[in-house]
């Protein structure tokens, strides 16, 4: 079969594996970012620049953008063109094409259920530090994907965004009126959370334990339109080839990313974070304090920096934002936040909406 992607000048240009700088996540997608942040009332330069992107790397789809400034560009964007759902709509409207080669590897598959398992395969490669993975739940698949880099605790604008990227994967195969079973988002839910049902067209729901797509296994027999084997093989070895050397999380930022995880069931616990990372309490403890850090300062630190977060969201009440920091009692978090700030939740957030 003749395929016609090959001479996508995506394509072409991602076999240049010269390129490459590997640190977090291939530029191709952000595609069209800088048109999308001015369609949505944002100042493009202004953002890419608190957000530390350089906007010529852009036009490369496979130079590396730090992961760190990708998540940071999205909230951002959002917050400064005050378009809270800036991610779930950058995502709606994102094409497996503008993928670069991580789209190319789902297009070129035989089928959609190996589309599937071919991007979750080679996702690593596109993105690090990130959980991307296929859970079988008996009649249908479970789509799974999660940032997992220490220093990245606020990521909901990715999230959506990504979801949204898989979502046009499956209905380019499948029709535009394709929707998966249930979405699952693991931040708490936006004040304009009925749009996403729309996007999705599937119940939500939020305070998840993943981000994720519950697809119907019947779906995915469907044949992609475009399979070629050969090309698929091209993709993914020139995925494989942007690969090298890619530097590896601090212990701190490793056990940053477990305690955020954890938050959710309550207090993080030291012993429970070092079986996370394959250690021994002791040996954890011996390493964050050559890192200058003990444990409780690193949970201090994490739950500083999302509660700040979740203070900007104003639909999400302060009660709720105590349990989503693994506080069993909102006067415990109230104490703590005076302890950060001088002041309380209530205050900080009524200066911050002033401002």
């Amino acid at each position: 079969m003749e395929s016609g992607l090959i001479k996508q000048p995506a394509v072409m240009k991602a076999l240049n594996a010269s390129e490459v700088c590997n640190r977090g996540v291939l530029a191709a997608a952000a595609s069209g970012l800088s048109e999308f942040i001015s369609e949505k009332g944002g100042d493009a330069d202004r953002i890419f620049g608190m957000s530390g992107i350089d906007p010529e790397q852009l036009a490369s789809p496979t130079l590396s953008l730090g992961l760190i400034n990708y998540c940071r560009v999205m909230e951002e964007a959002a917050r400064a063109s005050g378009f809270d759902n800036f991610g779930l709509h950058y995502g709606k409207q994102f094409k497996p094409q503008s993928l670069g080669l991580i789209g190319y590897v789902g297009l070129c598959s035989a089928n959609l259920e190996q589309a599937l398992h071919n991007v979750v395969n080679a996702f690593p490669y596109h993105q690090h530090n990130t959980l991307t993975r296929l859970v079988d739940k008996g009649d249908c698949w479970r789509l799974d994907y999660q940032v997992r880099h220490g220093a990245i605790l606020c990521r909901r604008q990715d999230a959506e965004l990504t979801l949204g990227m898989f979502l046009n994967l499956i209905r380019h195969v499948a029709g535009k009126h394709w929707a998966p079973r249930e979405v699952h988002f693991e931040h708490p839910r936006p004040g304009q959370w009925h749009e996403h049902c729309k996007v999705f067209d599937a119940p939500v729901w939020f305070d998840q334990p993943y981000n994720s797509l519950l697809i119907a296994k019947p779906d995915l027999t469907r044949a992609m339109p475009d399979s070629d084997p050969m090309l698929l093989t091209v993709m993914q070895d020139a995925i494989r080839r942007l690969n090298r050397a890619t530097p590896q999380q601090s212990l701190a930022d490793r056990a940053r990313n477990q305690v955020h995880l954890l938050l959710l069931k309550g207090e993080p616990v030291l012993e429970e974070v070092a079986e996370k990372l394959g250690m021994s309490s002791w040996s954890l403890q011996r390493r964050l304090r050559e890192e200058g850090l003990t444990f409780s300062t690193l949970v201090d630190k994490v739950r500083c920096e999302m509660a700040t977060h979740y203070l900007q969201q104003r639909q999400l009440p302060i009660s709720e934002m105590a349990l989503l920091l693994g506080y069993s009692e909102v006067s415990a978090f109230s104490r703590a936040f005076r302890r950060w700030f001088g002041i309380s939740p209530r205050q900080w957030r009524q200066d911050e909406l002033a401002s």
